[in-house]
Parts: structure tokens; sequence; C-alpha cells
């Protein structure tokens, strides 16, 4: 029976609605859609916990999520213990040496170029244009603040109930298509889940690469500096500025030349990185090209800047499970049946 043409308007129209109402709630629905990538990555260190045991207990769902948030701040305890002790104590010298400092440094920036032709009136200028723009920087951090907690939250509902929200949305669709979807969901979770395993390496590779680096040219707080390297490398383009500021702020308390030699090691890690080692690690992990990775990379950043970078290589796996299911025609597999 065909389709009358007021059906083929309705529908017209409805998508249309819906993709209106999908770009107002653009930033609530990335969100959602990072939050369910980060509970799919997150639910097999709880299912971990709760396989643990004392005598015949074992923790539930909700207790083994308590425990994993309680072990990573342990963690990020313990590095803060580990980190912030010297660096105060230096700060503290640093304070009581400062008059003494004072005219070295002085001298130290007059011999920057750009510094040295800065007139006193544009330093007013600039310090007063940053006080004008200090609270809307104060209510961005705000903003983001509760965005994090907002994804906090939702990656903890979806890692407790995600499972009873898929089974809910495939009871909504014909029995035989959510028959066929579910083996290709699950194909999908698995690649998300081999992106972060690919996401965990490179964050290693410069994690340690770091800490040669640095303790090689004998800078400060060189350890906690690369531990801080390399997580932040989760987080595109914020990530490595904020590295790369902060080791080149810690390299300037010596000389100019570390700072130099730290910009000079991270733009050539950055190019070691964004042309061969992303590429191939995630083309071993989540099986895709490497230039769909870099298109990837380019296209997400674009779209949604931060957030996007951050998931376009789990959503390009995604994308190619279910174009490989859907779309492409592959041969059918014989049947192996004696």
């Amino acid at each position: 029976m065909n389709s009358s043409p007021r059906s083929h308007i309705v529908f017209a129209v409805a998508l249309v609605v819906a993709l209106l109402i999908a770009y107002y709630l653009r930033h609530a629905l990335l969100l959602i859609y990072v939050s369910i990538l980060f509970a799919i990555v997150l639910t097999p260190a709880v299912q971990f916990i709760q396989k643990l045991s004392i005598g015949p207990w074992r923790p539930g769902k909700g207790l083994a999520i308590l425990l994993l948030l309680i072990g990573l701040f342990v963690l990020v305890g313990v590095f803060i213990g580990i980190v912030i002790p010297p660096i105060v104590r230096d700060a503290h010298e640093f304070a009581s040496d400062l008059p003494r400092r004072v005219p070295d440094m002085m001298e130290r920036l007059r011999r920057v170029p750009a510094v040295n032709r800065l007139a006193p009136q544009d330093l007013q200028d600039q310090l007063t244009s940053l006080a004008t723009r200090l609270p809307k920087l104060l209510g961005g951090i705000a903003g983001g603040l509760v965005g994090f907690f907002t994804w906090m939250i939702l990656t903890i509902y979806f890692v407790v109930d995600g499972r009873r929200a898929v089974d809910w949305g495939l009871r909504l669709l014909p029995e035989q298509t959510a028959f066929g979807l579910r083996p290709v969901l699950l194909h999908a979770r698995d690649r998300v889940r081999r992106w972060m395993l690919g996401q965990l390496l490179l964050m290693l590779t410069l994690g340690v690469l770091s800490a040669v680096v640095y303790n090689l040219l004998g800078i400060r707080y060189a350890t906690g500096l690369a531990v801080f390297t390399g997580m932040a490398n989760i987080v595109p383009i914020v990530g490595p500025v904020a590295s790369v500021l902060l080791a080149s702020a810690a390299a300037a308390f010596d000389s100019w030349m570390k700072v130099v030699a730290v910009l000079a090691f991270y733009a050539v890690y950055q190019q070691l990185e964004n042309g061969f080692l992303t590429p191939r690690i995630m083309k071993a992990t989540v099986d895709l090209p490497a230039l769909a990775v870099v298109v990837a990379l380019l296209i997400g950043g674009e779209l949604a800047g931060l957030l996007g970078g951050l998931v376009a290589v789990p959503s390009a796996a995604l994308i190619a499970v279910f174009v490989d299911e859907y779309l492409l025609q592959r041969p059918a597999i014989p049947d192996l049946a004696v």
C-alpha cells in the first residue's frame, strides 16, 4: 500500500521540527551523549568491583560506583599531597627572597623584545581590559563547574540504569528491528571501550616522555608536571595548552633556555602524536583508517569545540559500525555447519 502525499508532508514537517528542537538543545544533548560514552567506558570497572567479595558478601552496583569514585578521589588526593608541598615550600622561599629577585626579574623582562617595546600606558590598558573581562571569565568558570557536576551525575545514572534505558528504547521499535539492532549496539559499545584503551596509551606515552624530558632538563616538579601532562592529554586543545603553560612557567624559574627546550619538546611531540601516534593507535584499537581519525578530530573540534574533539574518535567509530551494518553490502557468511 502506497503512502499518501499527506503522510509524506507530515513526516517532513515532523523531521524539520525534530531537527530544530535538537539544534536548540544541542548543548544538553551533547552533554548527555558524552555522559553515555563515559558510562560505557566506566561500566567494566564497576562490574569488576562488583565481582570482589568478602565471604558471601558482594557490593551492589551503587556501592561499586561509590567505591570507584572514592578510589579516584584518593588517587587525586595522593597526587596533590605529593606535588603541592614542594610547590608551597618553593613559593614561601620565593616570597621571602622576592625583594632581592625583583631587579633581576625586571632585567630579564627588559631583554624580551615584546616587553621592551611595551609602554607603561599600554600595560595599564591591558590590565584594565583584563579587569573588565574578569566577571565574564568567572561566570564561565562557574558554568563549567555546573556542567562538570551535571555530567558526573548523568554518567552515574547511565552506569546504574543504562541497560534498562536501552531496553526501554528498543521496546519502542518493531520487534524485528530491535532484534537486529541489539548486536549492533553491543559492537558499538565494544568499539567505544577500545577507544578509551587507545586514549590511555596516548596519555601514558606523553606522560612517560614528559617525565624523561623534564628530568633531563632539571625542571622543578618534573614528576608532578609529567603526571598532569599525561592526564590532561585526554582533553583536546585545553589539556596540551595548560600543560605547556605550567611546564614553561616552572622552567622560567631557572632559565629562558629551558623554556625554549620545553616549547620545542611540545612542538615535536604534537607533530609526532597528530601525524603518527594517534592515527595508528586509534586504528589498532577502534579499527578506523588514519585519515578518518584525523578528519574526525578536525570536524569534532570545529562543530563542538572541546567536547567535540574529545568524543570525535569514538563518534566516528560508532558511525562506522552503523555504516558497516546497514549501508555497506557485505558478502554473506558461508554456512559452516556439517
